[in-house]
């Protein structure tokens, strides 16, 4: 199965910008490293322009080990998942202290923010190193090669064993991205193109008559639904913006006051001071666990609230890093 998929790898490799071309020699471990990060719960398509953006601003672990935190986490706004950008910059400081990255998945590992699948991943990617690497896509490629029965994710360490079983120990990282690749534009969730794939022939999937009912999933739970209230306050062409508690939900991030809404429970509608807030509409925003529906309240001319803060120009919003939702509310109040 390796010799197939690295001969189709060769003829068929994404050109991205993270990667080094089949045969080349391996791309740095800072770029390895730091696509791996943004590509968790995130696209390729959305993942390309902050990693030309990062790699312009920060070429080196080192230059980004030295950026201040809140300018990291502005430059990450709208990739989602904040705390990523968090350990992002923990892990660009204890890697510059240490000297490089370290070259096993054991050393890997004890850097902050590096799971088993990042380890594996930069392990064989940047280092050449045998390493068993299972992300959503090869975790489809390989239910189907071995029609595994067993419903997620109880089937993951079958699927991990069965992808142990098939990884080269030489081209250790090609065969990993040809796994992924194939999985991106062959082996798909819906409609896998079963013709074109070089591991037709092998896999049981295919020769059940349904391969796309692997890998088997448990029903879906539906997401509870969460209300809360964003509050902006515009006073002499600059908005009132705030930072967000360092641990939690968008934890470091600038945004609008809000209400307190958590995925735990809805926000209490109290605004921040008193004054004529009027509604500008509502904002719709799904998170991992929950639905939220943010009401977006204005309030012209308005002092500032208590606490710490500050006047942020509507002309350079932009630049202020908001994340997605509180964007969406920026926009929603501007227009309101």
């Amino acid at each position: 199965m390796a010799s197939l998929l690295l001969a189709w790898y060769d003829r068929h490799a994404r050109a991205l910008p993270w990667r080094a071309p089949p045969g080349e020699p391996p791309p740095a471990p800072y770029r390895v490293w730091l696509s791996e990060v943004m590509l968790q719960q995130t696209t390729v398509a959305a993942v390309k322009p902050y990693f030309a953006e990062f790699t312009r601003r920060w070429p080196t672990v080192e230059a980004l080990a030295d950026a201040p935190q809140e300018e990291v986490m502005a430059a990450w706004a709208g990739l989602g998942y904040y705390s990523r950008a968090r350990n992002l910059v923990k892990c660009a400081r204890a890697v510059a202290e240490r000297g490089g990255f370290p070259d096993t998945e054991a050393g890997l590992r004890a850097l902050p923010g590096i799971g088993d699948y990042t380890a594996a991943a930069i392990a064989a990617i940047a280092f050449g190193r045998r390493a068993v690497v299972v992300d959503a896509n090869v975790e489809r490629v390989v239910a189907r090669l071995f029609a595994v029965e067993e419903v997620l994710p109880g089937a993951r360490k079958a699927i991990r064993a069965a992808t142990g079983a098939i990884a080269p120990a030489a081209r250790a990282g090609d065969f990993a991205q040809a796994m992924m690749d194939l999985g991106a534009g062959i082996c798909t969730a819906r409609e896998p193109r079963c013709p074109r794939c070089p591991l037709a022939a092998p896999c049981a999937g295919r020769r059940t008559g349904d391969p796309a009912r692997f890998p088997r999933k448990a029903p879906k739970k539906a997401k509870p639904a969460r209300t809360g209230t964003a509050w902006w306050i515009e006073r002499d062409g600059h908005v009132w913006l705030v930072r967000r508690p360092g641990r939690g939900m968008l934890g470091g991030m600038r945004a609008l006051p809000d209400d307190g809404w958590s995925a735990r429970a809805g926000g209490d509608g109290t605004p921040p001071v008193a004054g004529a807030w009027r509604p500008a509409g509502a904002v719709r925003h799904g998170f991992t666990h929950f639905d939220l529906e943010l009401q977006v309240m204005v309030l012209e001319g308005g002092a500032a609230p208590p606490g710490e803060g500050e006047w942020w120009p509507l002309d350079a919003l932009d630049a202020a890093g908001l994340p997605t939702l509180f964007a969406k509310a920026a926009r929603r109040a501007r227009a309101g």
